[in-house]
């Protein structure tokens, strides 16, 4: 519930900031500049975090640096390991699915996006028809596990020319199978449907992402957003990334499980490379809940 998260948000917010200063026995004197997301989200959280940063670095003089959500998700790569460019990366999350090419940390493009359903909302909607508590992926990606690809769902624009993904037809496919054997009382296995739903998202995400790979050439590949925890799609990227040849293959980052998730190390992450290059935000700063990449230069000084 969009209101209540940014209830909770207000609540808070102010003790979580002095928590974490605390914990890194830090004070406001030791902050070389402050980072907050200001898009794309829930318009009220993210007004909630925004005016908090502003009120901050209005108080204290620390510099402001305003940073995209979805490259924040794309930057915790760099929390594991240093990362070559040009680089790409597959974004999979509940609101995005996209693959990115960057030339450097703060120039991103977005070469392929999803045409409706983001894979990590397709998870989530075919949950609550298993009856999995939200969010739903980690449990779906267990389950499938143990299943098989016995339904055999669709593999939307797999073979299209183009890097855009689509999951709205995997999500009717999945619902409307459900359906039918509700009608006529057939009890369906639920290993064997995560499994078949699992195996059609990983099939298109995979097969784009090396295709994508063979055409940019990039020094690392980076798998990041929420459904970077999965482990059937981490391992299939692997193993296709490593049967490419030596000459195309990319170094390959996979970030540490809890920084695929909604997390504050990630957008300090890429907060740092904003003010290597001198890339601040001013008072004008602003919540953006439909923000979109390239990064929007327009909000920095």
């Amino acid at each position: 519930m969009p209101e209540v998260a940014s209830r909770h948000h207000i609540e808070v917010i102010t003790q979580i900031t002095k928590e974490a200063l605390a914990e890194a026995n830090a004070t406001w004197d030791d902050i070389d500049a402050i980072a907050v997301t200001y898009g794309p989200g829930l318009v009220g959280a993210l007004l909630i975090g925004v005016s908090a940063a502003k009120a901050a670095s209005m108080a204290t003089g620390i510099p402001l640096i305003g940073v995209d959500h979805i490259m924040g998700h794309i930057m915790a790569a760099q929390l594991k390991d240093e990362i070559e460019y040009p680089a790409l990366a597959l974004q999979v999350s509940g609101g995005h699915t996209e693959i990115v090419l960057m030339k450097d940390p703060i120039h991103f493009e977005i070469v392929g996006d999803t045409r409706d359903d983001a894979a990590g909302e397709a998870y989530d909607k075919i949950g609550r028809v298993l009856g999995v508590n939200y969010p739903a992926g980690k449990t779906i990606d267990e389950w499938a596990h143990k299943g098989k690809d016995t339904f055999h769902f669709p593999r939307a624009m797999m073979e299209d020319d183009d890097y855009d993904f689509s999951f709205s037809g995997l999500k009717s496919a999945f619902i409307n199978t459900c359906h039918h054997a509700d009608q006529i009382h057939e009890k369906l296995d639920k290993y064997d449907l995560a499994a078949s739903f699992q195996a059609s998202v990983v099939d298109v995400l995979s097969h784009k992402t090396i295709r994508a790979i063979k055409e940019y050439k990039p020094k690392t590949f980076i798998l990041g957003g929420g459904v970077a925890a999965n482990h059937g799609l981490r391992d299939r990227l692997a193993e296709e990334i490593e049967k490419l040849p030596a000459d195309i293959k990319p170094k390959v980052i996979l970030p540490d499980l809890k920084l695929c998730g909604d997390n504050a190390a990630m957008i300090g992450a890429a907060a740092y490379n904003l003010y290597k290059a001198g890339k601040f935000s001013d008072e004008n700063l602003n919540a953006d809940p439909s923000l979109e990449l390239p990064y929007a230069d327009s909000m920095l000084k």
